[in-house]
């Protein structure tokens, strides 16, 4: 079974709310089953979003407690984080000196083409919201889970750690992702000529 594969059946199987199967019509109608999760650093080859998706939802299970956690909530969170990313990057080409031969090739890399720029976290909370309800939990851990890294936790907004405080949920959230990124998806990106993109 494939990334794809799994990620339906995980989704129609643990996400039941109002809105969900429209939710999952509008991604296969996007390139999220296909794109990359970014442009160089984990998951930047064709279907690394959908991997580092499902990747991050098996991390966030470590996590789960079921005396307070909900497993739809994890799913929803994990899952769907990062469908900012969908119809968000676009494959060109730039130069390559080949390190063996010395001459300049032409290789593929992906770059950003953000056609919404409304921010990361922000962004997925406002597409899954065109379709299914978040719980206020599922919204701030989609929202603050880049941690640290997010241009408003940069800076100096104390909002992430009253989110963190509140809702549990986000800091699983976050630590699932960023485990998924810097410990399990490494070496997952597309090499050309020896040179990694």
């Amino acid at each position: 079974m494939g990334y794809p594969e799994e990620f339906i059946n995980i989704y129609t199987d643990k996400v039941k709310r109002e809105g969900a199967a429209a939710l999952l019509e509008w991604l296969q109608h996007t390139d999220f089953f296909t794109a990359p999760a970014s442009t160089r650093y984990h998951c930047a080859c064709p279907g690394g979003l959908v991997r580092h998706s499902v990747s991050v939802y098996k991390t966030m299970l470590r996590w789960f407690d079921p005396a307070v956690d909900n497993a739809e909530s994890f799913a929803v969170c994990a899952l769907l984080h990062d469908i900012c990313k969908a119809n968000f990057y676009k494959q060109s080409t730039r130069n390559v000196k080949n390190a063996e031969t010395g001459k300049w090739e032409q290789c593929p890399y992906y770059c950003i083409e953000d056609q919404f720029p409304y921010g990361h976290g922000e962004k997925s909370v406002f597409l899954i919201e065109r379709f299914l309800r978040l719980r206020t939990s599922e919204a701030m851990a989609i929202r603050w889970h880049m941690g640290g890294f997010d241009d408003a936790a940069r800076g100096g907004c104390t909002a992430i750690s009253q989110a963190y405080e509140k809702y549990p949920l986000a800091v699983k959230l976050h630590l699932a992702d960023f485990e998924s990124t810097y410990l399990h998806e490494k070496g997952t990106s597309v090499v050309h000529n020896g040179h990694k993109k």
